[in-house]
């Protein structure tokens, strides 16, 4: 969006101070790198703090294997950050009439949706298994 503006500023004679630095995809491409992480760590900690505060946590399959028990009660749908951190910097610097931009945000929310759907089922049959007092088991 912030491309589109300048673009468009820059296309009716409107002289921004720094905006021709928007035609430069490298500048844009260090905005978006520094806004994704700026995301990250806004985002992140606070929704980790709320998915462990509202119990979503994983289960783990008694495989014998090292150092599985760790990955106990580690949150699920982290995933929501990674997303927030690839769409916010591509929708506010991404030249969006590209077609590859376009396929990109379309696959990111479609994947990222399948991911949704799959730790929601999980979770869904978790809290199922726990009301009816069966011991959750991963299929």
């Amino acid at each position: 969006m912030l491309y589109q503006l300048f673009e468009w500023l820059r296309s009716n004679g409107v002289k921004v101070p720094g905006g021709s630095l928007f035609l430069f995809i490298t500048f844009r491409m260090l905005l978006a790198v520094i806004l994704s992480l700026i995301v990250t760590m806004v985002f992140g900690k606070r929704l980790i703090r709320l998915l462990l505060a509202k119990q979503v946590g994983e289960s783990v399959r008694e495989l014998g294997l090292a150092g599985e028990q760790q990955k106990k009660g580690t949150p699920t749908m982290g995933g929501i950050v990674i997303i927030l951190a690839i769409l916010v910097p591509t929708l506010l610097l991404a030249d969006l009439h590209k077609a590859y931009i376009r396929l990109m945000i379309f696959s990111t929310l479609w994947l990222g949706l399948i991911g949704f759907i799959d730790d929601y089922l999980k979770l869904r049959a978790k809290r199922i298994a726990q009301q009816q007092g069966i011991a959750y088991k991963k299929g």
